[in-house]
């Protein structure tokens, strides 16, 4: 059985977020304090989602990961050296083992929400809502078999 070649490290106590996906770039990596300040998403009486932000009227779509899906959000961990019995097996002139690169997960979600200026556009309009929505079907169909009738009559 091969190594892998990136292995996810989760807590016990992973929190829950929720995945944002905004029609702008913003010129920033890493954490900011208080997020309140600049970002307030409100639902309205109908179920819709508004925000406003750098004074631009926001509407988003809340598109839910089926049951058997898992979101998450993942940091980079420096790559690790491999294992000390995998080194042992090497022979010599066979390729040095791959190193194992991790990732660590520091949240979870079971929603995402895409974001339009001022007004929503539907599924087939959108890109990113289209192409969330054949990503969850492709992903059923690889994950998912049907049995031929043919093998469970023999």
């Amino acid at each position: 059985m091969s190594q892998p070649i990136l292995s996810l490290k989760t807590n016990d106590e992973t929190p829950k977020a929720v995945a944002n996906i905004l029609p702008c770039r913003i010129h920033h990596n890493g954490p900011i304090d208080p997020i309140s300040a600049y970002w307030k998403p409100t639902t309205a009486d109908d179920g819709t989602k508004f925000a406003y932000f750098r004074g631009r009227k926001l509407q988003g779509k809340v598109i839910r990961l089926p049951d058997q899906c898992r979101g998450v959000v993942v940091e980079r961990k420096k790559d690790e050296e491999p294992l000390a019995d995998v080194v042992d097996l090497v022979e010599e002139g066979d390729d040095p083992p791959e190193r194992v690169g991790s990732m660590q997960v520091t949240a979870e979600f079971d929603e995402m929400v895409v974001w339009e200026h001022e007004n929503m556009n539907d599924s087939t309009g959108d890109p990113y809502i289209r192409s969330m929505e054949e990503w969850l079907q492709v992903a059923d169909q690889i994950h998912s078999y049907q049995q031929d009738d043919d093998a469970t009559q023999k």
